[in-house]
């Protein structure tokens, strides 16, 4: 009789049993936020605290992330401290704009994610990933993690701006890298709530690498530009011309332009690059799992050329997927700030609070998953995805300022594992030790060095 080995649980902070110091909590928020949270984060519905700059509520029931993300939205604004952090590298784009100017740009971009326009990347995204793996061809050792970048950029290069963006794309990960080891941080004077008149040393630390991004945005803006001017037949009716048509009195300020294109640029791939990372890791730690994913992957591909089709066709190769984000979500906070003080049920939220809700616990919340730290991909096997609250799994955020790129990013993901786990087998190695760090996304620190071998379809 088969007997299913026991799940795989990968690296994860233990949580706190003692709260730390005031100085011992600026340096594990500044170094790795996921390493702060105490066990009664994981166990209570919600926690509400004074402390270091001011009062702190984390919200894990679901019907309170529900209040504040979606029911009372309009009396939550972004969070000081997120902004501090995000503004300086995307100002007025859509992950960081407020009021009028998010209305303005989440306009502009809603038709590029349509449904048909997504229908309309996926063969952009197949034949990039098909063109990507040929590097594993030989076999060998590589930076899964570092690959993903590289894969996703591709896609987005090619669906989103027709290949057509200014810089080089091995050049381009690298800086990405460093800008979410610079700037992508807490600053500890933002923790204080210092005045901002204060130099910050992360900014300082980072405004080379930033100047390297502002310089590539305003490179390839001139160079759809110039194909305006020559040839305006020839110019691609893709994300970058749509935001250009949507620049006037009426629309977006060319400031706005800019600052939504290195939004798309520098954050549009780097979820999914996080994911897609996670997924071949648990996967490779999973073999039972691996295997009933290959197997589901091989008989898809054998029936089914359109890859528009794969996401649905493909339940537990998206399950594997769905449980990665789960255990790794991309974004693993959400921060909002109210704006008046409220009551929710017995929970006084105060005016000016940092509300948390962070995918990141509620992911992990003992009171809402069964084996919350195991990698089970039959939580989401259908049958059981559907018994799943829409507040207590959170990948791309909830309410008005859902991920806009969720569709576009599942029908990539799906796209790419598929062709990756059909055709090479990846494998962990001694030197795969991840360890997930928050810098704006959750990434796996040492990377994911993986053994790639070409498999053998039967």
């Amino acid at each position: 009789m088969d007997i299913q080995p026991a799940p795989f649980v990968p690296p994860a902070p233990k949580p706190r049993t003692t709260p730390p110091s005031t100085l011992e909590m600026i340096r594990i928020v500044y170094r790795n936020p996921l390493e702060l949270w105490g066990e009664h984060t994981y166990n209570e519905p919600w926690v509400s605290a004074s402390g270091v700059g001011g009062h702190l509520i984390v919200a894990n029931d679901p019907g309170l992330i529900r209040h504040v993300l979606v029911d009372n939205a309009k009396n939550y604004k972004m969070a000081t401290v997120r902004q501090k952090i995000l503004r300086p590298i995307l100002r007025d784009g859509l992950l960081t704009a407020e009021g009028e100017v998010w209305k303005r740009s989440r306009k502009a971009m809603a038709p590029v994610f349509t449904p048909r326009h997504i229908f309309g990347f996926a063969q952009p995204m197949l034949r990039r990933t098909q063109e990507f793996v040929t590097r594993y061809e030989d076999g060998g050792t590589s930076d899964i993690a570092h690959d993903m970048t590289l894969l996703t950029y591709d896609i987005l290069a090619e669906t989103l701006f027709s290949d057509e963006i200014a810089g080089q794309p091995g050049s381009f990960a690298n800086e990405i890298d460093r800008l979410f080891e610079t700037m992508g941080r807490v600053d500890p004077l933002d923790l204080l709530r210092a005045p901002d008149w204060l130099p910050r040393l992360t900014r300082i630390r980072g405004r080379k690498t930033m100047a390297y991004f502002r310089k590539i945005v305003t490179d390839t803006v001139k160079m759809r530009e110039g194909k305006f001017k020559r040839d305006p037949d020839a110019v691609p009716q893709d994300f970058l011309t749509l935001l250009l048509k949507a620049e006037g009195p009426e629309g977006l300020t060319r400031a706005e332009v800019e600052d939504n294109i290195i939004t798309f640029i520098g954050a549009g791939h780097e979820t999914t690059a996080r994911a897609l990372g996670w997924t071949l890791y648990c996967l490779a730690e999973s073999p039972w799992e691996r295997n009933r994913v290959e197997q589901e992957i091989d008989q898809v591909l054998a029936r089914e050329s359109d890859p528009t089709k794969w996401l649905d066709a493909m339940p537990f190769t998206r399950a594997a997927f769905d449980e990665a984000l789960r255990l790794y979500p991309p974004a693993p906070s959400i921060n909002r700030e109210p704006i008046e003080p409220e009551m929710w049920k017995d929970l006084y939220i105060p005016k000016h609070a940092a509300v948390l809700v962070m995918p990141w616990v509620v992911h992990r919340h003992r009171k809402l998953w069964d084996r919350p730290d195991a990698f089970l991909p039959e939580r989401f096997h259908p049958g059981n995805r559907e018994k799943i609250d829409r507040f207590q799994y959170l990948p791309f955020g909830a309410g008005p300022r859902v991920c806009i790129g969720a569709s576009f990013a599942m029908q990539e993901a799906i796209i790419a594992l598929a062709i990756m786990l059909s055709r090479f087998r990846f494998d962990t190695t001694a030197e795969t030790k991840p360890w997930p760090v928050q810098k704006l996304t959750t990434q796996p620190q040492g990377g994911l060095p993986m053994q790639v071998t070409p498999r053998q379809v039967r």
